[in-house]
């Protein structure tokens, strides 16, 4: 049950403007049905008792002539009053079993123009699905057409059958029988239900156009946020909640933008500030006699400053402010894999692939990476393939890999991959945070795993869609 509704949830429109004509058009075909349903009903009703009125008036009249002609008169009476429609006999019974409870307006119209409202008479109403009334003897060839469109239909006959007592004691018996009209559908019937329609499909349009217009450029300034990309405010169009929500973006990204920027510039500030007592102090220590402590105080000034120089490097790469260009991701991976070194480092030839990113600070990240995977790893095997709307960089070693509890660890700033703070086996801890940070600018993922026959991956994902 679950799997038929879920393939009818497909059939179904998946855009908002799409989903708004098909309930708005499905909303028209009920309504109309309904309305058609209603209309026949009461359709029905009007022909029932405008034909149940006529056959009344005309058993009437026979009555007041039968009642006042000799005897010899009444077969050519009946004769004259028979018709398709309608059978006039006389006979000592009544055919009318009993009064029908929805007769009340026939037998007062009859006792009206009879003027005798104690002359008796039965009246009954009710459907009927006999055969219909056969063409009575000596009618006028010429009816014929007249009374097979009259009795034609599959829709429900009614039969209507008048009993009225004569003045001589019979009995005149009418027997009539109509059906229902069927649904009158017709070029000019449904030319309103057309007209409707395309009307319904201008206004789902438009309104559509209204909503879905703002809600794709937020998506898409959601997305450039998201990239840290530089974005100016969204115009404010559309419904008033989509306006609210367009305000409430654009002051959640002045806001991110600001802290962001606030942040970076203090890093900056406290890293370009502490160059100059550093600098200081290692004057100082020049000038002092070289000594165990003179020398270890000289290694620790030198380690702030790599430290410093470090920080002031990873704020400029929060910072973003370098231009987006249009570059081939595959030579930009060939020139840093060929900086490195052919026996350190090999790329996997691969086909041009534009990419839209900042070329200079995606450098950075990459060649971080690179040269990690060759300080511990020995070798960087470098990849890249393309998936639908991704690039994927993978970059391969042949070290020993990570524990599970470091591989995401390492990418916190100032965490080595190795403990002995030397200088001469690795940075201060900023590389791979520099490189997750300048990657996830760019709305891409950076993901460390280590593989089943040794050595450590780092996957680099980015977006190749509009940005």
């Amino acid at each position: 049950m679950k799997a038929r509704f879920a393939r009818l949830g497909n059939l179904f429109p998946q855009s908002v403007g799409g989903q708004l004509l098909a309930m708005l058009l499905l909303a028209l075909v009920a309504t109309q049905g309904l309305g058609l349903l209603l209309l026949t009903d009461e359709r029905n009703l009007a022909v029932r008792a405008a034909l149940s009125f006529e056959v009344a008036g005309r058993a009437a009249n026979v009555v007041l002539l039968l009642d006042d002609a000799p005897a010899d008169l009444r077969p050519s009476i009946l004769r004259a009053a028979d018709s398709p429609l309608v059978r006039f006999e006389v006979g000592p019974t009544p055919e009318a079993p009993h009064d029908s409870t929805d007769t009340d307006s026939v037998l007062g119209q009859i006792r009206q123009i009879l003027g005798n409202p104690e002359r008796e008479i039965r009246a009954d109403i009710h459907a009927n699905s006999i055969t219909p009334m056969p063409m009575p003897e000596g009618m006028p060839a010429a009816m014929r057409p007249m009374h097979d469109a009259m009795m034609a239909g599959r829709t429900e006959a009614v039969e209507m059958t008048l009993s009225i007592r004569l003045a001589r004691g019979d009995w005149l018996n009418v027997r009539t029988m109509f059906h229902r009209p069927g649904p009158q559908l017709s070029p000019k019937a449904l030319l309103p239900l057309l007209l409707m329609a395309v009307a319904v499909a201008l206004v789902a349009w438009w309104t559509a156009r209204r909503v879905v217009g703002p809600m794709r450029a937020l998506a898409v300034g959601a997305d450039r946020l998201g990239r840290g990309l530089d974005a100016g405010p969204l115009p404010m169009t559309g419904p008033s909640e989509i306006r609210n929500t367009t305000l409430a973006f654009n002051r959640m990204q002045d806001r991110l933008t600001r802290f962001v920027t606030e942040r970076t510039h203090m890093l900056a500030a406290l890293s370009h500030d502490l160059r100059s007592p550093l600098t200081a102090m290692r004057l100082r220590i020049e000038m002092l006699d070289e000594t165990e402590d003179s020398v270890r105080l000289k290694s620790l000034v030198e380690e702030m400053q790599a430290m410093v120089e470090a920080t002031l490097e990873y704020a400029r790469g929060v910072a973003k402010a370098e231009p987006e260009a249009t570059v081939d991701l595959a030579a930009l991976l060939a020139d840093i894999v060929g900086d490195v070194g052919g026996d350190r480092a090999n790329l996997t030839p691969s086909q041009p692939m534009p990419v839209t990113i900042r070329p200079h600070a995606l450098n950075r990240a990459l060649r971080n990476l690179i040269d990690n995977a060759v300080r511990y790893g020995d070798v960087a095997n470098v990849t890249l393939t393309q998936e639908p709307g991704t690039v994927i960089i993978t970059i391969a070693d042949t070290g020993p890999g990570l524990p599970k509890d470091q591989l995401e660890a390492v990418f916190e700033p100032f965490v080595r991959l190795e403990g002995s703070r030397n200088r001469d086996t690795g940075g201060v801890g900023l590389g791979l945070a520099l490189a997750r940070t300048i990657v996830q600018a760019h709305g891409g993922t950076v993901l460390l795993r280590n593989r089943a026959g040794g050595g450590l991956d780092a996957m680099v994902r980015l977006p190749i869609g509009d940005t």
